[in-house]
């Protein structure tokens, strides 16, 4: 199945993570093995990958996408396969055929109908608003 760059850019919906600029693909026939840094952006991997992804964007893990090991990122989307740990600051999105087998910890998590997880989710607690508090210091 081959795919034009133009055919990839126009899947994306306009929705998905705002304005986040596309600075890395991995398709099909590439076979990753190791550490993968991305410093900005989004990337769309749609391979397998055996190893740690550590992104300061966005990660899309696509429908042929299959990742073996732990991801480091802000906002994490997985439409294929994900077996070890996601720790996404912001969010993690497991769309309709999205599998993830492993912990979560992320501080909002969004699972799609038909999407699978196996794991623990950790969030952290949220910061509550004292306006009790608030209230008592404009009086």
């Amino acid at each position: 199945m081959a795919f034009t760059f133009r055919d990839l850019l126009r899947r994306r919906q306009p929705d998905d993570f705002g304005d986040q600029e596309l600075v890395g693909l991995l398709e099909p026939g590439v076979e990753f093995e190791g550490r993968l840094s991305i410093a900005t952006g989004m990337v769309r991997l749609n391979t397998h990958l055996k190893g740690e992804i550590r992104c300061e964007g966005v990660l899309v893990l696509a429908e042929l996408g299959e990742v073996e090991g732990e991801i480091h990122s802000k906002l994490v989307s997985v439409a294929g396969k994900v077996k070890g740990a996601i720790h996404a600051t912001e969010k993690v999105e497991i769309k309709a055929h999205g599998v993830v087998l492993g912990d979560i910890y992320t501080a909002a998590l969004i699972v799609e109908p038909g999407g699978y997880f196996d794991g623990q989710c950790h969030m952290p607690i949220p910061v509550p608003t004292n306006h009790a508090a608030e209230a008592e210091e404009k009086k």
